[in-house]
């Protein structure tokens, strides 16, 4: 079943939009929080969203730039605008597809069946991982990137395959042999010192975009990543 994400102020076109996609086998999830629609993006994970423009506190072009930096998703604005630079502005901002209000719901579910199949169909390009979120930290499988809030810092490939370990069990604690087994490489090879080392360099890493203790030494054991981390003192 996909999940489909409706960003939309409007409660009753919410409701209009929900109803008929679950009529027609969908499963959607309608935003809460227009303050922090990146985070319940990511906690939703979901296949397809519905975006309007006009909304509360920062309008669609921005959220759609935002969800863009961490997914391909597609992204079909629904919007009351009907000039052209809107619909241009959209697209240039990372939007798929364009639809105006009034709409007829025909045409809405044509658009997200097409979308569907574009993007997870036969056809589509083999889905790789995108990003790993834990509360609000991002990873990027195919850059070697860390995020948190509007920081970045790049890894090494060690670095990164040791930060990736970690946050796949956050809060879980993770042996020393799980984490040299993920520094392996056949031309190097990784001895214990290596992992202490990176261990350090991940750390530092981690504080220079603001997150602090979010790596727990567990003696005789290995390590932990913490989700409950404190953010550095800018002051």
């Amino acid at each position: 079943m996909y999940n489909i994400l409706l960003i939309e102020d409007d409660h009753k076109i919410a409701e209009i939009l929900e109803g008929h996609l679950t009529r027609y086998g969908y499963a959607s999830y309608r935003i809460k929080d227009f303050r922090n629609i990146k985070e319940e993006f990511s906690h939703t994970n979901p296949h397809l969203i519905l975006l309007d423009i006009n909304l509360p506190y920062f309008d669609g072009f921005y959220w759609c730039r935002q969800i863009r930096m961490i997914s391909k998703v597609p992204i079909i604005f629904v919007s009351a605008r009907t000039g052209d630079m809107d619909q241009v502005m959209a697209i240039e901002n990372g939007g798929d597809d364009y639809i105006t209000k009034p709409f007829h719901l025909d045409v809405v579910m044509a658009k997200i069946k097409s979308a569907l199949r574009r993007a997870y169909g036969e056809y589509a390009a083999s889905q790789e991982l995108e990003y790993y979120e834990v509360n609000g930290l991002y990873l990027f499988p195919s850059q070697h990137i860390m995020q948190w809030k509007d920081k970045k810092v790049e890894l090494t490939k060690n670095e990164y395959n040791l930060i990736e370990c970690l946050v796949k069990k956050a809060n879980q604690n993770v042996t020393r042999e799980e984490l040299l087994e993920a520094l392996w490489d056949e031309v190097a090879f990784v001895d214990d010192n290596t992992l202490t080392v990176n261990v350090k360099r991940v750390r530092k890493k981690l504080e220079d975009i603001g997150i602090m203790n979010a790596i727990v030494t567990k003696r005789g054991y290995g390590y932990s990543f913490t989700a409950s981390w404190s953010e550095k003192d800018e002051a």
